[in-house]
């Protein structure tokens, strides 16, 4: 120790005070702590701290309202989905209602009038083109596939022969008719196809070869 009561260390050079040095080894142990990521504790006033505890406080049951009306929202939506996907036709139900009430009129004439099957006809003609209406403002179109090339997305091929008229793949006649509603297949026509003639075929490279 020198004569100004600092400290030397063994080889006589000049040190810090033991309080200078805890101080800075305080310093150094916060910063290491921060770059942890340790949580380090700050003395605040009283009413401070309250203040923090009830405004968190506000905020939870903020936060738990938010949630109830988001789930009464979210099953709210539920209800309407499931009653709007319940009652959604319920237009085209009434329309094919009138309908129905045409076809029975027709039918009840045909009974009271054994003879008069000329009007009974013309009555069933004139129901099917209501309903030919109907579905063509729904946005129903027909398929009519015959001498087109057979396509497996509206197709089902039921049968198929030889045609002298139509080429192989190319459907003759239609079994059931299929119909789409837009750009989609709904039910698909059910068909006959043409199949390459052999003996025709048989002729014609015959020919070729003489």
């Amino acid at each position: 120790m020198n004569k100004e009561g600092q400290k030397t260390d063994f080889e006589g050079n000049l040190s810090e005070p033991a309080e200078t040095q805890k101080g800075q080894e305080n310093q150094e142990a916060e910063k290491v702590q921060e770059s942890h990521g340790e949580k380090k504790m700050i003395p605040i006033p009283e009413d401070e701290y309250l203040a923090l505890k009830e405004q968190v406080t506000r905020d939870k049951d903020k936060y738990a309202r938010l949630l109830a009306e988001f789930e009464n929202a979210r099953k709210r939506q539920d209800r309407e989905r499931t009653e709007f996907i319940k009652y959604a036709n319920e237009g085209l139900v009434l329309d094919f209602l009138h309908i129905v009430d045409d076809f029975e009129r027709t039918v009840n004439v045909a009974k009271e009038k054994h003879q008069d099957y000329e009007g009974f006809l013309k009555g069933v003609e004139m129901v099917m083109k209501r309903v030919q209406d109907l579905l063509k403002k729904q946005g129903v179109e027909l398929i009519d596939p015959v001498g087109k090339p057979f396509d497996p997305y509206a197709h089902e091929i039921i049968a198929q022969e030889p045609h002298p008229e139509y080429k192989g793949g190319e459907v003759i006649d239609v079994f059931q008719k299929g119909y789409k509603l837009g750009d989609r297949v709904v039910r698909t026509a059910k068909v006959k196809v043409a199949i390459e003639n052999k003996n025709e075929e048989k002729k014609e490279n015959d020919g070729k070869e003489e």
